[in-house]
């Protein structure tokens, strides 16, 4: 074979170095290489081995060094070991095989393999321009993947910044997982993002998680990370789910699970899935776990501030809301809504159960009534333990007319499933925007027609105008 003379390299040479300093790019530094090395030497075949995974790269010739690490061809590993060119020749395959290293000045990157098929020797003068050419890429290839590291570094520190400085916001606990579950996705390209608390032998599915996980189907995924993480006290890292048995039919093949830790108590887990095996990178998974452990303390935060605050607007005893939440809610109704209905409930002949009963049986009779309003009104209309043995409802954007109905339908229920039996009256009003009515006129009348309803036989329903409504009995 005939080698160009040595102008035309050092000429490839000096075009291939002015690109590689134009570049921070891998892909474009390694097909320049062999975009050069195809130039000076058209026969040759070349492939190039790397420590690094770059084997999405669709026209360079790229294999994994690593699965030549006890492999047949030993003088790979010992060029990317030594980081000194090798040298094969055959005589019986009338080939030449050089493995160029590609050394950098932190170390080497990768092997550089030319086949020159039908030439038994290299000229010297053809090595040193081979092996001036990989220590070049070598540093090329260097200083474009530090560039990119510091620009994912940059990247990554961005993200627990912005996280951080979000989820210091006090937003609410549905706002904060949901802004996590988003940040995750897009940062990760992740395919499913759950969160889940676990208390009491029970699994809390967290609001801002993703169908899958909110339609209870990654069960399997939430006991087996959790199984692990409790038994392992470390966060979780798998390339391919289905080297496991039981996920052998599994959907997804790469899990990330990191616990959610306060004052070194596992309160959850952080669980992030992807369809193809090995998806995420171990620099991913360092990441989430920063991520899980800055954000988990104001999951905590978010959790226990609404538990608080519903603790502040619930009744103790019934679970309903308390007369104060429900006052502030009929108030803003009032300013936002065109009408309302506010009904006031009594218990009949309270102190009477409370002197045959007891107080305990009493506060279960409270408890009966309170659960039956809860059964039978819609997720927006408000519940309240108005105070001692009495409770309210109001139903915004709600006539008088299905105000009576629900009073009435209420009534029934009561006298019906309360043990021991008891009977309830109501008084019912109305609200409508154009007379301009306060919520004290609201209740006052309300409270009249519930006093009617006791000085008429009780176990009664009365509107606002006075009118006696059928009874229950």
């Amino acid at each position: 074979m005939k080698f160009p003379n040595e102008d035309v390299r050092y000429e490839q040479l000096f075009r291939v170095t002015s690109k590689f300093h134009s570049t921070m790019n891998i892909d474009a530094v390694l097909e320049e290489v062999i975009n050069t090395l195809q130039d000076v030497y058209p026969s040759f075949t070349y492939t190039l081995f790397l420590a690094h995974d770059n084997k999405r790269h669709n026209v360079i010739p790229i294999k994994d060094i690593q699965e030549y690490e006890h492999g047949e061809n030993s003088l790979v590993m010992q060029a990317f070991v030594t980081g000194k060119l090798q040298l094969e020749d055959s005589v019986s395959d009338k080939k030449s095989i050089i493995y160029a290293p590609l050394k950098g000045r932190q170390g080497v990157y990768g092997v550089l393999q030319i086949n020159a098929h039908y030439s038994l020797v290299f000229p010297q003068s053809e090595i040193q321009f081979i092996e001036l050419l990989a220590n070049t890429a070598g540093h090329a290839f260097e200083n474009a993947q530090l560039y990119q590291q510091s620009k994912q570094l940059i990247a990554d520190l961005q993200l627990i910044n912005e996280t951080s400085h979000k989820l210091n916001s006090n937003l609410r606990l549905v706002d904060t997982m949901t802004f996590m579950s988003s940040q995750i996705k897009k940062s990760f390209g992740a395919n499913e993002v759950g969160f889940f608390l676990q208390s009491n032998e029970q699994i809390e599915v967290l609001p801002g998680s993703t169908t899958f996980f909110e339609e209870g189907n990654g069960e399997q995924y939430v006991l087996y990370s959790l199984k692990r993480i409790l038994a392992e006290k470390e966060p979780l890292f798998i390339g391919d789910l289905q080297v496991d048995p039981s996920f052998r039919k599994s959907s997804f093949r790469s899990m990330m699970s990191v616990p959610m830790v306060q004052q070194n108590e596992i309160l959850g887990v952080a669980i992030v899935l992807h369809e193809s095996p090995y998806f995420f990178s171990f620099d991913k998974f360092k990441l989430l776990q920063s991520l899980i452990h800055h954000s988990s303390l104001a999951f905590t935060n978010s959790i226990l501030r609404e538990e608080l605050e519903k603790l502040v607007i619930t009744d103790y005893l019934t679970k309903l809301y308390s007369r104060n939440h429900l006052e502030d809610c009929i108030q803003e109704s009032l300013e936002t809504d065109a009408f309302g209905t506010f009904i006031l409930i009594d218990i009949d002949d309270f102190k009477g159960i409370n002197d045959t009963y007891g107080h305990q049986v009493g506060d279960e009779a409270i408890v009966q009534i309170a659960n039956l309003i809860k059964e039978n009104i819609r997720d927006h209309d408000i519940g309240a333990r108005w105070g001692g043995e009495e409770l309210a409802i109001y139903l915004p954007r709600v006539d008088l007319a299905s105000g009576i109905a629900v009073a009435q339908r209420l009534g029934k229920r009561v006298e019906a499933y309360s043990n021991p039996k008891i009977t309830i009256s109501c008084g019912v009003a109305t609200w409508f925007k154009e007379y301009k009515e306060t919520f004290q006129s609201l209740f006052h009348r309300a409270d009249n027609a519930l006093y009617i309803a006791k000085q008429s036989g009780k176990n009664q329903v009365i509107a606002s105008e006075s009118k006696v409504i059928e009874g229950h009995s």
